[in-house]
């Protein structure tokens, strides 16, 4: 046995010595967990058995499974995947459901319908992001590892911008705003029925655009350190400026909840997963991903980029058209079209949109990785099954869309305003008192928000994430209950804003100036979680059904439109986890105030 009396060595800057005390460097813990998930590389294990037998003579025998045999192996495979949607889907659906039979007295129109196509979005959820895990992803993170030693910065920028683009197309609420395109009357708001339904490809390319340029801010913002602070102003100035500009005109002033709304379909599945491989890759590769706080930001970017492009296009539709003409064309559309075409019908026109949003995405990065990179596909048999669980899950969300979550969200908004008003169709409307009313009206708003919110799997996830970022000190339960009550409040706001027909311009510049104020007062670590948390609470199955409600509530109260719900919806969690963080930060520092004056008096004292 060696003898290992009197050894010692230095590790990492630490004296280990067997006759002294242990003395090690504190890191933390989130630190020490993003060390040991960088530069790993997985290895496949048939891969690992032909490289100790690469025996070729000996056939591998297919091994035989019974049909009850590849149940039990696909059962916990699927169960867990489809629970997870579950979850998302279903509180909602009974929530909606119960509020619709016991407070409005409303039986579900065509409840069947809306039963299979509830099914079809859990379902198609569960298809997509299992695909996107297995598909998409190893796309992203194999161009972000590679691409900046192969391609100069410039070009590495290129392809995060042309990835924000085509990226868009493939997030799953991006048809949600087409279906309440569908839903706009030209009479009562002329542009925003121009735009949804004539512009719609140049608004999602809008959208797009934006998203790209946040990818590469978010990028370079990885590559130099930068701080979010000085970013989220800069995206918010001319926000704010249009918003106030076009608030004046009561056509334009129609466009600024959809354009605000529209920073929240962003945030979805797709578009922060794939942008922030890609950013995080880049930074990795160039020496600059040790942060823990590293793939905070693209998110609140990503929202507030597009905002700018979609006010800015809005300003270039009505210098191109007016009112009347729009409304004058829309009238001849409907005398001229008499019948629609197949390809326009369901359920023809889900399986055309699964396939434009996919299959560029797909060629894109294809393109990419063999032309620009050079490289070959790896596992490509699994990534050719998850780009097809992609292909399938966006065609089954995108009819569960049509026929189950919209359609629900549509009879929700339209039939609310019977708890205060007199709608033709609900027999003895008003139900309630004014008052009582407008209190059920505000308590069904929140308890959605607030209820949706907290069935997020992702806030979850960030809860953790930001528990061990700051050692303990912003707990996971603090962080979800405070972006709970902040979407709960801000969906309040939202509803009240569609049936009072409030200015949604003097709601969301003073919020967003409230903001950044608050933001000027709170730690990097703070901010940074507070503007993500926005983007968190805006999934595909909220997103579609507060547009759908919000459309439909519109239209029962006579209101010219029905957006911005989503755009306050967004603004509440950012103030609440702002407020929230400075309240955990003054305690901190009382608390440690408070220990200073007692080591004083012990001090003191003993003296």
């Amino acid at each position: 046995m060696p003898d290992t009396s009197d050894k010692s060595e230095a590790v990492d800057g630490a004296h280990v010595s067997n006759s002294g005390p242990l003395k090690l460097k504190k890191i933390r813990f989130s630190a020490f967990q993003h060390e040991l998930n960088v530069q790993q590389r997985p290895v496949s294990y048939n891969g690992v058995i032909s490289a100790i037998a690469p025996d070729k003579k000996r056939r591998r025998k297919r091994v035989k499974l019974r049909g009850i045999d590849m149940f039990r192996l696909l059962r916990p495979y699927v169960q867990v995947r489809f629970s997870d949607q579950v979850k998302a889907v279903l509180p909602l659906a009974i929530y909606l459901n119960l509020f619709q039979i016991l407070i409005l007295r409303q039986n579900i129109s065509e409840p069947w319908v809306v039963m299979l196509g509830l099914i079809a979005i859990i379902a198609g959820l569960m298809m997509f992001m299992e695909g996107l895990k297995h598909g998409l992803m190893p796309f992203s993170e194999s161009i972000g590892a590679i691409l900046p030693a192969k391609s100069p910065l410039p070009v590495v920028l290129l392809v995060a911008m042309l990835l924000g683009i085509v990226v868009t197309l493939a997030e799953p609420a991006i048809g949600a705003l087409q279906i309440a395109g569908a839903m706009i009357q030209p009479e009562s708001a002329p542009y925003l029925y121009e735009i949804l339904n004539h512009w719609s490809g140049m608004l999602v390319f809008v959208i797009g655009l934006g998203v790209g340029l946040a990818a590469v801010a978010g990028t370079l913002r990885f590559l130099y350190g930068l701080s979010l602070k000085p970013l989220i102003c800069l995206a918010l100035l001319p926000a704010l400026f249009l918003s106030w500009q076009m608030a004046g005109d009561p056509y334009l002033a129609e466009m600024i909840g959809l354009a605000w709304d529209c920073g929240a379909v962003t945030t979805g599945p797709v578009t922060v997963p794939l942008v922030l491989a890609l950013g995080i890759g880049i930074a990795g590769a160039a020496g600059k991903g040790g942060s823990p706080l590293s793939g905070f930001g693209i998110v609140t970017l990503a929202s507030l980029f597009p905002v700018t492009g979609v006010l800015l296009l809005a300003n270039h539709v009505a210098a191109v058209t007016s009112p009347d003409e729009i409304i004058a064309a829309a009238q001849a559309t409907t005398r001229l079209v008499s019948e629609i075409s197949w390809y326009e019908q369901s359920p023809m026109q889900e399986i055309l949109a699964g396939l434009r949003a996919i299959l560029p995405l797909v060629g894109f990065l294809l393109l990419v990785l063999y032309y620009l990179i050079g490289e070959k596909l790896r596992n490509a048999s699994v990534t050719i099954y998850g780009i097809s669980l992609c292909l399938i899950g966006m065609i089954v969300f995108s009819l569960g869309l049509t026929y189950g979550l919209t359609n629900l969200g549509s009879q929700s908004g339209s039939l609310v305003p019977a708890t205060f008003s007199h709608i033709d169709s609900v027999t003895d409307s008003p139900l309630y008192l004014f008052g009582i009313g407008i209190t059920v009206t505000a308590l069904f708003a929140w308890f959605l928000g607030f209820g949706a919110t907290l069935a997020e799997p992702a806030l979850n996830t960030l809860g953790m994430t930001v528990e061990n970022l700051t050692q303990g000190a912003f707990r996971k339960s603090t962080l979800i209950y405070a972006v709970s009550i902040g979407v709960g409040l801000g969906l309040t706001a939202g509803v009240l804003k569609v049936v009072f027909a409030w200015p949604l311009a003097w709601m969301l510049i003073p919020g967003y100036l409230l903001a950044a104020v608050l933001t000027l007062f709170s730690s990097e670590e703070f901010v940074n979680i507070a503007w993500d948390s926005a983007g968190v609470t805006t999934g595909p199955v909220t997103v579609p059904l507060v547009l759908a409600m919000g459309v439909g509530l519109g239209d029962a109260v006579s209101a010219m439109e029905g957006f911005g719900i989503l755009a306050m919806a967004s603004i509440g969690p950012i103030l609440s986890v702002l407020a929230t963080g400075l309240w955990i930060k003054w305690s901190v520092y009382r608390k440690r105030a408070n220990e200073d004056i007692q080591t004083s008096l012990a001090a003191g004292e003993t003296s």
